[in-house]
């Protein structure tokens, strides 16, 4: 399957706030294509990423949820390093990462209670180990190699998994699954109470 193609505009434009697409949409499910370094107005496409995730008060949004097949996702971990007072503590990362490629895991795997734009209403414990090793272009194609660790760390696999066809769903113990069956069921068929647009089957 082709990836979709998002209407474009030009740079100096305001950026898009996007619809994200919900659980039960294929496109949430399929490995995502490598993103052509010709793509029109790439920079646009990463503005229009944040715009729309900051809109739904998230941390994390992948292509495969507004609808593009493609292995790119933004990320602003920003809020789990701020203390009651809203000083940030650490180093939280903002950035878009492009066509990654997954080196290593490693370290110790800790549970998080973890949600999703495509799956409002519904969180669950997520095992993952606290460090990952990347390798990844920006905004500009440029290449990078890093290595992340906790909630930075998190986040990324998260994403990461989007872009693979996985959800956090798939990961949660067996017990948890049967308590949201009945919630994913109802998301699947447009019964959501998000705050922000959504695109249902």
């Amino acid at each position: 399957m082709l990836p979709t193609i998002l209407p474009y505009k030009k740079s100096t434009d305001k950026p898009a706030v996007y619809p994200i697409f919900a659980y039960g949409q294929p496109v949430l499910k399929q490995i995502a294509q490598d993103i052509p370094a010709d793509h029109p107005d790439l920079p646009y496409l990463v503005e229009s990423m944040f715009e729309t995730m900051y809109n739904a008060k998230g941390v994390g949004l992948a292509g495969p949820q507004i609808g593009i097949n493609y292995r790119i996702f933004v990320i602003d971990s920003t809020p789990f390093y701020q203390d009651e007072d809203g000083k940030v503590q650490g180093n939280p990362e903002k950035m878009a990462i492009i066509n990654a490629q997954k080196i290593e895991e490693e370290g110790d795997e800790f549970a998080f209670q973890e949600g999703c734009l495509s799956i409002p209403g519904v969180t669950g414990d997520v095992y993952r180990p606290d460090t990952i090793k990347v390798k990844y272009l920006d905004e500009h194609f440029k290449e990078h190699t890093r290595i992340f660790k906790g909630m930075n760390a998190r986040v990324i696999q998260h994403e990461y998994d989007h872009i693979d066809g996985i959800l956090f769903t798939e990961l949660v113990g067996p017990l948890k699954k049967q308590r949201i069956r009945n919630k994913l069921a109802k998301i699947k068929k447009g019964k959501t109470d998000a705050d922000y647009q959504m695109v249902f089957i």
